[in-house]
């Protein structure tokens, strides 16, 4: 059976200067290539993936909480420029120089908005969040999203408010009910359906104003501008994930210079976890490229 994730060898708090705490945890060995992984919704740092290819490449992955979230200091009102800051901070108080980024579902805007700041050498993004509240996409989505997303850009006070009452159990629900069956053979594997409830109990652990806050800047229109990112940018797409972009991505390779677009056949929106090599060999070559 594929070892899709394995617990960290390596867990810790950073302290920024303001004096907020960001929680953070690694993979691999502690003088590899850095990577850092920005995870999907709710999920705290404990969620790695591919321990193998990890290895094999010499990477010291990092997953970090986003403020609010696992043992992250909460930041009512932050945006991704701050998130790029906190990040940029903890680079260098990590010692990751300029990492290559990893932007998993409801994480890839945050590890876009790190490139955008120069923060990254270079972006995957897996499985990513599209900006769905882009007019290009107002008749794509299902009615159902199309009303959040309505309501995070005119009211994001209220659709935060809304998404505060989610907890690990509604998304872990969420996630199997709306997975393919490709998928699901990952998330019903004994193991990662351990470490996936574990991360999102952690996620969760502080309420949920940390995952409602990431929902309101994920679905609403991003900031940031993405025809300024410079650094090299491979969005991976699973040809059967219905749930992260209405268009696998192409709209939004389109708007980033450069930007490579895959979309895996056979595969879904579990792809960070089932193409992990693919994903990383890529990446640490593209990051070495630009840093060269």
């Amino acid at each position: 059976m594929s070892v899709y994730c394995e617990d960290p060898a390596r867990l810790g708090e950073t302290r920024l200067p303001d004096g907020r705490s960001l929680g953070w945890s690694e993979w691999g060995p502690p003088d590899g290539t850095p990577v850092l992984l920005c995870p999907g919704a709710a999920t705290s740092r404990w969620l790695g993936f591919g321990p193998d290819a990890v290895e094999a490449l010499g990477v010291r992955l990092v997953s970090v909480d986003r403020p609010g979230l696992g043992v992250s200091t909460p930041a009512p009102g932050r945006t991704f420029s701050d998130f790029a800051d906190d990040i940029r901070r903890l680079a260098a108080l990590r010692g990751l120089g300029r990492p290559a980024v990893v932007g998993n579902s409801q994480g890839a805007p945050f590890a876009l908005a790190c490139a955008e700041a120069g923060i990254a050498s270079a972006v995957a993004v897996v499985s990513g969040a599209d900006e769905v509240a882009a007019p290009e996409f107002a008749t794509a989505l299902p009615a159902e999203v199309r009303g959040l997303v309505e309501r995070a850009v005119s009211d994001p006070a209220g659709a935060e408010e809304f998404f505060a009452g989610f907890g690990a159990d509604a998304m872990w629900d969420m996630v199997m009910g709306g997975s393919p069956e490709c998928d699901l053979a990952v998330y019903r594997a004994p193991d990662f359906t351990a470490a996936y409830r574990r991360a999102l109990e952690e996620g969760f652990a502080q309420g949920a104003a940390g995952y409602a806050r990431d929902t309101v800047l994920a679905m609403g229109r991003w900031p940031f501008a993405l025809a300024g990112i410079t650094v090299p940018v491979d969005l991976w797409y699973g040809e059967r994930d219905t749930g992260h972009s209405p268009d696998n991505g192409a709209f939004l390779a389109a708007r980033i210079p450069g930007a490579r677009r895959h979309v895996v056949p056979g595969t879904g929106g579990a792809l960070l976890w089932t193409r992990a090599e693919q994903v990383l060999t890529s990446l640490v070559a593209r990051s070495g490229a630009a840093r060269g």
